[in-house]
């Protein structure tokens, strides 16, 4: 366990950003190795793992609910010096991952065609993102076990086991994806349906590799199948911290899906296109993020130890940072935007679209890092309604104009892109002001013993008594 409440900020972010950056990166690389391999399959294979890739969207919604509640509970937990209550959380947070990832092998089941049907531009691209899905449900399903213990190694200040065991898997991904996607070596092809097979196989080694270190190595939280009982309480703290985060990655399954279904009149090329980009852009991104996320354990230690002068702090230093690096990776996509998109795909129109969203989307990347570090402050604070309130925001102010100027005649593509730069600045100025109204409201009058509220009227039961 590192004690994230003393010492430099600056250099608690800089040490902790790195190795997370370095996992993110690896599973996004992933997807692109996949993006890049399917590409030889033709336009509608790429629309179609595009367009289902976004569903990992809303599944995501359901791994930040348990991850963001596991991290800001343990961290307060931490900060509070309280060993007994960073426990019951892990294990309750484990019982529900279970649940989780059968619940999410269910809808892929059920749901994956209905969903491409609502979102394809054709019938080969339905075909293609159902294939995809139904062999990728798996990876997904076993990433809310991974969810847990990283967001509780993550509280506890330790990132670089996660991302160790992450680049393994991702490398494992990589070593399959031209075999089974392409056949290389064994002459038999599976299209679409390797990509989500490789995909699956490298997480369960991820995960089996994982959880091994976890049992051997780490001593502050441990499991204990005696928690692993529902207990409506805690699993109510977790819930209350983690399902209005969970509900901005469902914003952002809506505002995906609502691109896509503007696109779809353009053809399978603009929808490529965009999975393109949008696969580039989200590696852009990955830097400040990992900025961000550092930065919510952080906060978190500091807020359940009641330093709330160290939780401002946090922000500002961590604003900082990501302000920088954004303004960097803005600066390159507008001067240099082949360093990025070179080599996904042959077809001109659908590399000339790519290019197009890139050099437009690029504008809002400094608004899109600020309100990554709110989302992860209010992660450390606890407190994430806000989160969800500008992410609704965000898809309200987007959604309804762009539907209705797609009916429009002369509606153009680059519409789509420049009324999500317009609807990321909003939210961008929307959190940063409910940031600034919750710091007002909770950290001056944060004394040490109230400083985690979900806990504050109720004793905790250590560990080795919790199954009483």
């Amino acid at each position: 366990m590192k004690d994230l409440t003393n010492g430099s900020i600056a250099r608690h972010i800089l040490a902790m950003a790195p190795p997370i950056m370095v996992g993110m990166i690896s599973i996004m690389l992933c997807q692109l190795v996949d993006l890049y391999f399917v590409s030889g399959l033709g336009d509608a294979a790429v629309a179609g793992v595009a367009a289902a890739g976004n569903a990992g969207f809303l599944i995501n919604a359901l791994m930040q609910v348990l991850g963001v509640g596991t991290v800001a509970l343990i961290a307060h937990a931490v900060g509070r010096k309280d060993r007994g209550d960073a426990n019951l959380i892990f294990n309750q947070a484990i019982a529900l991952s279970v649940l989780l990832g059968l619940l999410t092998l269910a809808m892929g089941a059920t749901l994956s065609r209905p969903y491409m049907h609502s979102v394809a531009a054709d019938q080969a691209t339905v075909e293609a993102g159902t294939i995809y899905l139904l062999w990728f449900m798996p990876a997904l399903a076993l990433q809310f076990a991974t969810q847990v213990i990283g967001s509780a190694l993550r509280a506890t200040g330790i990132v670089r086991p996660v991302m160790l065991v992450q680049t393994l898997a991702v490398a494992i991904n990589i070593a399959l994806a031209p075999v089974l996607i392409s056949g290389w070596g064994t002459g038999y092809a599976l299209g679409v349906a390797g990509a989500g097979l490789a995909s699956s196989i490298a997480v369960a080694i991820g995960v089996l590799i994982l959880l091994a270190y976890f049992r051997k190595v780490e001593r502050y939280v441990a499991f204990n199948a005696a928690q692993w009982r529902p207990q409506p309480r805690h699993l109510k703290r977790i819930l209350d911290v983690g399902l209005p985060a969970g509900g901005e990655f469902a914003m952002m399954f809506i505002f995906m899906a609502v691109v896509y279904y503007v696109l779809r009149d353009f053809g399978a090329a603009a929808q490529a296109g965009f999975g393109i980009g949008q696969r580039v852009l989200g590696l852009i991104h990955m830097p400040a993020l990992a900025v961000a996320l550092a930065a919510g354990p952080i906060a978190g230690q500091n807020f359940g130890a009641g330093n709330g002068a160290r939780v401002r702090d946090t922000f500002v230093k961590s604003a900082l940072i990501v302000t920088i690096v954004m303004l960097g990776f803005m600066a390159l996509a507008q001067l240099k935007p082949d360093l990025l998109l070179g080599g996904f795909s042959n077809d001109q129109e659908t590399m000339e679209i790519a290019h197009l969203f890139l050099r437009i989307i690029s504008f809002n990347m400094v608004a899109q890092g600020l309100i990554f570090t709110c989302s992860s402050m209010f992660q450390g604070l606890g407190n994430t309604r806000p989160v969800l309130l500008s992410s609704a925001t965000r898809v309200f102010t987007y959604s309804l104009p762009a539907i209705l100027l797609s009916t429009r005649p002369g509606f153009r593509i680059e519409y789509v892109w420049y009324l999500s730069v317009a609807a990321t600045t909003f939210q961008a100025a929307l959190s940063v002001w409910l940031l600034r109204r919750e710091f007002r409201k909770r950290l001056p009058t944060v004394p040490q013993h109230e400083a985690a509220e979900p806990v504050e009227a109720e004793p905790v039961t250590p560990p080795a008594r919790a199954s009483a």
